[in-house]
Order: structure tokens, then sequence, then C-alpha cells
């Protein structure tokens, strides 16, 4: 694995400026979108209900304050 990231970084190195921008704008769009996968199984397993609860409980304690 290590010798395939490596690979790409090279390739990465490689691309001209227009190429670059255009790669940047794929992988916000990729990473984002794994991100928000992971949200959504961790919110499914349960994962997150400890952390919502406590987050409950803090606004009704009035331990929390406007954004």
């Amino acid at each position: 694995m290590a010798r395939k990231v490596e690979e790409i970084e090279k390739e990465i190195q490689q691309l001209s400026p227009d190429q670059l921008r255009q790669f940047r704008a794929w992988y916000e769009k990729f990473d984002s979108d794994k991100w928000d996968e992971q949200i959504e199984r961790d919110a499914q397993s349960g994962k997150l209900d400890e952390i919502a609860i406590q987050a409950l409980q803090d606004h009704k304690a009035q331990k929390t304050r406007k954004l």
C-alpha cells in the first residue's frame, strides 16, 4: 500500500496547475462524501447516541450557547 501511495504522490506532483485544480475539486467532493457516509453509518449503528443524549442534557441544563 505504501508503494501505491508513493506512486500516487509522484503522479500528483506532475499535474499541471489546471489538472491539480481539477484533482482538488474531485478529492474535496470524494472526501466529503466519504465523511458523510461514515457519519451516517455511525448514526445508524448508535455510536452517536450517547453524544446526542449528552448534548440534549447540556442544552436543557442551559450549558449551551447560541452560535
